[in-house]
């Protein structure tokens, strides 16, 4: 039996540490202006740059530098809003932070300034020297008022590194404070998170073949799923987190099967000659998407479990392959893999529209995962050779997540942490 070379849990550094890059922002993106919080000049300093970092990269705002300001408010009343106005500001960010060294309390005040009012007044509390994860909820706050939508800047990333070995690595959504899971000298693959995302699932070859772990995150404990003979892969949540839906080879060709976590029961789902795989669970649990190769290419299938003996439904029909779909969490499409000429893109379909919207230009992509908030894929391209992660906004931004060494792949997003 192979095993495993090295395991660690929670490393504070690690070589690959993620480089952010903002390729292209959005056409007309929020101009904001977000002064320095008052309080002690580290954290502060700290925060504010976090803060800063957290808004742009998602490609939906401009930060001016406070230097560019004509004025410097440090509470309301010292607000000029003309002031404002005069740079085309659309939203105006103060606040200060108080430390008394067990406890961390954050106050902020977001200001829209064309209608010259406060529409925002928040206070959140931290964790002394844990300045990330203050800052993280803070950009979520502002952006959710500005547009609308739920923030991820405090959400985590979960991907697979490879240099001289494979690592399984979590990470804030913005690439930094990376921590290594896992490290094995064979291939880890497929990793999903639980819907409380305090659990992952991932495939690992440590065993000599395919078979499927979960390991929880905080104590770093792991076992094995299944323990049987069968090549196991491609785990995925229900949105309960009581099943995972497995691609097994029990009768040697891949069937779609799902795994009562309790009871560890097995119950078969699909029975084809063809090769059924990369299973994913609508938001509701109603249904399960897979890709199939039953009509002669790869194309995503649909069945109902909430009808009995339903039969697949065919959901794709352009292109040559569409694979490894995922519903949004809103469930009014799917995100996959699409190829319609020598390409492999990432594509967007809406249910209620006949049409695939293509959303990225590369030529090899692979594995998007979405963001909880439905707004954000992150997904694996190549450049070079060099694997990396690269993301696509729904309104158009674009970044990419280099490692500083080795490649990157098999991204997945985690849920709200909060």
């Amino acid at each position: 039996m192979k095993k495993i070379l090295l395991m660690i849990f929670f490393s504070n550094f690690i070589l690959s540490e993620l480089v952010l890059e903002i390729t292209q922002g959005t056409e007309d993106p929020f101009r904001a202006a977000v002064i320095k919080f008052d309080g002690e000049y580290e954290i502060t300093t700290n925060v504010d740059q976090i803060i800063k970092n957290n808004l742009t990269r998602t490609g939906e705002f401009t930060i001016l530098d406070n230097d560019d300001l004509l004025s410097i408010p440090n509470n309301e009343s010292e607000i000029i809003f003309n002031d404002f106005k005069i740079l085309n500001i659309d939203y105006l960010i103060i606040g200060n932070i108080a430390n008394d060294y067990s406890n961390i309390k954050a106050e902020y005040q977001v200001f829209d300034i064309k209608k010259g009012s406060k529409v925002r007044s928040s206070t959140v509390f931290g964790i002394p020297n844990k300045n990330r994860q203050l800052a993280h909820y803070i950009s979520d706050g502002i952006y959710e008022e500005i547009t609308g939508i739920k923030g991820i800047a405090s959400t985590k990333i979960l991907y697979v590194t490879q240099n001289k070995e494979y690592r399984l690595v979590v990470a804030d959504a913005d690439g930094k404070n990376e921590q290594v899971l896992l490290e094995s000298s064979e291939p880890i693959i497929s990793p999903s998170w639980s819907p409380d995302s305090k659990k992952v699932a991932y495939v690992s070859f440590e065993t000599g073949m395919a078979k499927v772990f979960i390991q929880d995150i905080a104590s770093g404990n792991r076992e094995l799923v299944i323990e049987n003979s069968s090549q196991i892969s491609s785990p995925a949540w229900s949105p309960d987190g009581k099943f995972l839906s497995l691609t097994m080879y029990q009768d040697g060709n891949a069937e779609i099967y799902i795994l009562n976590l309790i009871n560890k029961n097995l119950t078969r789902l699909t029975n084809h000659y063809a090769i059924d795989t990369e299973s994913s669970w609508s938001t509701k649990g109603s249904k399960i998407m897979f890709t199939s190769g039953r009509s002669g290419s790869p194309q995503l299938y649909e069945i109902n479990l909430r009808k009995s003996n339903a039969k697949p439904k065919r959901i794709t029909f352009d292109g040559n392959y569409n694979a490894k779909g995922s519903y949004l969490p809103n469930n009014e499409g799917i995100v996959f893999v699409h190829r319609a000429d020598t390409n492999f893109q990432i594509a967007l379909k809406y249910f209620d529209e006949n049409f695939i919207r293509p959303l990225t230009e590369s030529q090899m992509d692979e594995s998007p995962s979405i963001s909880p908030n439905g707004n954000v894929i992150v997904y694996s391209i190549k450049e070079g050779g060099m694997g990396l992660l690269s993301g696509v906004t729904l309104s158009g931004a674009k970044f990419k997540l280099p490692a500083k060494e080795g490649s990157v792949r098999e991204p997945a997003w985690s849920g709200f942490l909060r």
